[in-house]
């Protein structure tokens, strides 16, 4: 009665909805019918790019995968939040940024497909803040993913994306497959052929409602901050859809455990093997178990079926799992653990099937009426491998990735203040400074490890004794780099957004006094082994711009708007101001230009995944019309963590820097 009235509902829904599935028949969307691992990816991820060859390292990347959970069917790329919002580029330039500009998107996409992965990017609508795109919104959307031959869009916050987008890439030949963050209305699931799930996840596993309004409707669950993974994958292959196996998380390590890891692979290749089943519009959820917190679907098709099962109980089920009519035919083969089984009697007389389930774990039944077929055949053969191993016997526990600093060497010591710094007196400095991330509450893993620290953490309290060392009164200027670049003729090999606002090797008139940006921390080091100087460690940073009394700003503990530049809020970026106009900005040891003017480069954290450059003092640019852009850091007790792929992705119209050097 239950199973006839949910399909009652089908039927009514779609009629209500005028439902046409026309577009899970397109041959260029039909990937996305079997694509059911799906990790988003950070472009920073450093098994995805190697800045020190300048080169991308697909097969490293999806190695490492396969190694540890079996491997992926489609990635989702994503080169935007959290730095979106550094400066005006928009979401599409900051694809054009990557590495290799355009052409080296294309050849890196190429390089997934050759492996059999398909590659997806997301839109964020909410970037109404930064450069305005050339065209309509579904026009460049359409446009850029056909340049670069990528498969899909993933809708950032959307609740559906709109047709209009299925249509422009339509027109333009190259059909996308769009997949919104949150659950669309019911229409919009005849054009969104694929929906992120974010579910809860009570004992009994829930029918997900777009898989049953189309069963060819591809969902993959996305709990971007949960440790265990066992609700995710059990609800994914009770419906059999796929998961969103994303572990680096805006730059925080959220790793998948050995058995969580273990788990995927088994689930992933039944789903691969069986997928032709899984999108049967005769789906039986529910499909009657005989023990207890067992629950099963059953996907019938061309006289055979595939159940996905699944243990929801904290305990292992052996014995009679499921009854089959008698008289039945057909042959019964445990997918799970590559052997057949042979129907036998209860004692009440039923015919029944007996598999173990251990506990938290999978099943998975085969029925047919003659030989399996050699997919079938080779999955039995592959799992029975796989499974001589039971899932407990797989660590669960969950480790915290550690981050290391990236030591700045000591610079030529100075007898006396050379010219344009200031000297900073040796002193016991309390350091104290918080991340700004959005996300991630106060989780371990977040933000960064200093030296001194178990784990990286957002909140950071540490008393140290800093020597005496002299630091730039103001960021190094335009003139001063172009000195710089006449002297040695530096450029770099990634020379993508270098130094994007001069012209032909010469600065705007007019702009000799303003910060140089548009350097990466690569080219503000460069600039430093030229001077003989180096870069500040952030501590080193801080006590220059507050002294030992604790202060908010360099000028006191009031926030005063007219000792920095006045916010520039369009979506063009007019430039920073002159290092030396806002004197009310002064430091207790008479530094400048610290705070609100443009960010600086400090430290440099690594993990074994991740980049980051520690920015310091925020900058005059602040786009508007999302709470998602870069946030701010004006206090002293605050820094920016900016996740770092490659020189030039890394630089920016607003992030300068500023030298130190030790004294003697």
């Amino acid at each position: 009665m239950w199973l006839k009235d949910i399909q009652h509902w089908r039927a009514e829904r779609r009629i209500r909805i005028g439902y046409n599935g026309d577009r899970y028949a397109i041959p260029e969307l039909q990937w996305t019918q079997s694509s059911f691992f799906q990790p988003q990816m950070m472009v920073q991820e450093r098994y995805f790019y190697d800045p020190a060859a300048g080169r991308y390292t697909v097969d490293r990347y999806l190695d490492d995968l396969r190694k540890r959970y079996g491997g992926i069917d489609s990635v989702l790329i994503w080169p935007t939040y959290p730095n979106l919002g550094i400066d005006n580029r928009n979401q599409h330039d900051m694809i054009r940024c990557m590495p290799g500009g355009v052409a080296g998107v294309r050849q890196m996409i190429a390089d997934f497909h050759k492996r059999g992965v398909r590659v997806v990017f997301p839109m964020m609508l909410w970037d109404q803040g930064t450069r305005k795109p050339d065209k309509s919104w579904p026009e460049e959307i359409a446009g850029l993913m056909k340049e670069i031959g990528a498969d899909g869009i993933n809708g950032d916050t959307q609740d559906g994306v709109p047709l209009a987008f299925s249509l422009a890439a339509d027109r333009v030949g190259h059909p996308l497959a769009f997949e919104p963050e949150i659950g669309p209305a019911d229409e919009a699931v005849a054009w969104d052929v694929m929906t992120w799930g974010q579910y809860q996840y009570p004992f009994a596993p829930l029918v997900d409602r777009y898989k049953w309004l189309e069963t060819r409707h591809m969902v993959h669950i996305s709990d971007r901050w949960n440790r265990n993974k066992t609700n995710n994958l059990q609800f994914a292959f009770f419906n059999g859809v796929g998961w969103e196996s994303w572990e680096n998380v805006w730059g925080v390590w959220n790793g998948i455990t050995p058995r969580d890891g273990e788990a995927l692979r088994r689930v992933a290749a039944i789903e691969r093997a069986v997928a032709g089943y899984l999108v049967s519009p005769d789906w039986e959820p529910m499909s009657p178990m005989l023990r207890y917190g067992v629950f099963a679907s059953k996907w019938p098709a061309n006289g055979r079926a595939a159940w996905t099962i699944v243990n929801r109980n904290e305990y292992d089920t052996d014995g009679a799992q499921m009854e089959i009519p008698k008289g039945a035919t057909l042959r019964f083969f445990d997918l799970y653990h590559g052997v057949e089984l042979k129907p036998e009697k209860d004692p009440t007389g039923k015919m029944v099937l007996s598999f173990p389930i251990e506990a938290k774990g999978y099943g998975a039944i085969f029925a047919t009426s003659g030989e399996p077929d050699s997919k079938i055949q080779n999955l039995m053969a592959e799992m029975k491998q796989l499974t001589s191993k039971p899932l407990a016997d797989f660590s669960n526990e969950w480790k915290v990735l550690s981050q290391a600093i990236v030591p700045i060497a000591p610079a030529k010591e100075a007898s006396a203040a050379p010219p344009g710094m200031v000297k900073i007196p040796e002193a016991d400095f309390l350091f104290k400074v918080q991340g700004i991330e959005l996300e991630g509450s106060n989780d371990i893993g977040l933000d960064v490890q200093y030296p001194w620290e178990q784990a990286p953490t957002r909140f950071h309290e540490h008393s140290m004794h800093i020597k005496s060392f002299y630091i730039d009164r103001y960021p190094v200027t335009n003139a001063e780099f172009k000195k710089f670049t006449d002297a040695t003729r530096y450029h770099p090999n990634d020379d993508i957004n270098y130094l994007r606002d001069w012209k032909g090797g010469v600065y705007p008139s007019g702009w000799d006094n303003r910060p140089v940006t548009w350097v990466s921390i690569e080219d503000a080091r460069a600039y430093a082994a030229w001077a003989g100087k180096r870069l500040p460690h952030e501590w080193e940073w801080q006590y220059a711009a507050q002294g030992r009394d604790g202060r908010q700003y360099p000028w006191g503990n009031q926030w005063d708007s007219s000792a920095v530049p006045e916010p520039d809020m369009s979506r063009t970026m007019r430039g920073p101001d002159p290092v030396d106009a806002h004197p009310k900005a002064a430091s207790p040891f008479g530094v400048m230009d610290l705070v609100g003017n443009v960010w600086q480069w400090t430290e440099e954290f690594t993990d074994n995944h991740t980049r980051a450059g520690i920015l310091r003092g925020g900058s005059y640019y602040r786009p508007q019309g999302s709470k998602w852009y870069f946030p701010q850091a004006y206090k002293l007790g605050e820094h920016g963590k900016l996740l770092m792929m490659s020189p030039g992705m890394d630089r920016s119209g607003a992030i300068g820097f500023r030298l130190v050097q030790d004294a003697q």
